[in-house]
């Protein structure tokens, strides 16, 4: 279940994908300028699992992302390893934001690898987009 497992990831369908994140997308007006829901993400683990989640925006500028909720849900399974992630809002497919990066290669270095949808049917693996990343590697660990 955690990124410890080696088997071959499962190939990606980003339609599916996609669908999932857009599924949950569905704008909820809070009371006070709050909203939630704007965003829709959806995260695919290495054994094929799909987790959504939905962003909330507070007008204190407290919140979090969508991809944050759709790790929360992933993380109570303890599932870490990603190997893909697509969010979408109401202009279509939004790459993550640096702490969405920062968070999905934290919990899971394996995670670098993840495919994450920055277009239509375009991915970059998250590795790409930290590059000279901080966050020391297994392999440095062990040096």
């Amino acid at each position: 279940m955690s990124g410890d497992d080696h088997d071959p990831a499962p190939p990606v369908d980003l339609d599916r994908l996609l669908a999932a994140a857009r599924s949950v997308r569905r704008p909820l007006t809070l009371p006070r300028d709050c909203s939630a829901a704007k965003v829709g993400a959806a995260l695919l683990t290495d054994d094929g699992t799909l987790f959504t989640g939905v962003n909330l925006d507070l007008a204190c500028g407290i919140g979090f992302c969508a991809e944050h909720s759709a790790v929360a849900e992933m993380l109570k399974t303890h599932r870490t390893r990603v190997v893909a992630v697509a969010a979408v809002g109401r202009r279509g497919v939004l790459p993550p934001c640096g702490r969405c990066r920062e968070l999905l290669i934290q919990i899971d270095p394996a995670n670098a690898n993840a495919e994450v949808l920055v277009a239509p049917g375009e991915t970059v693996p998250l590795g790409e987009l930290l590059p000279r990343h901080w966050y020391p590697s297994e392999a440095d660990a062990e040096a």
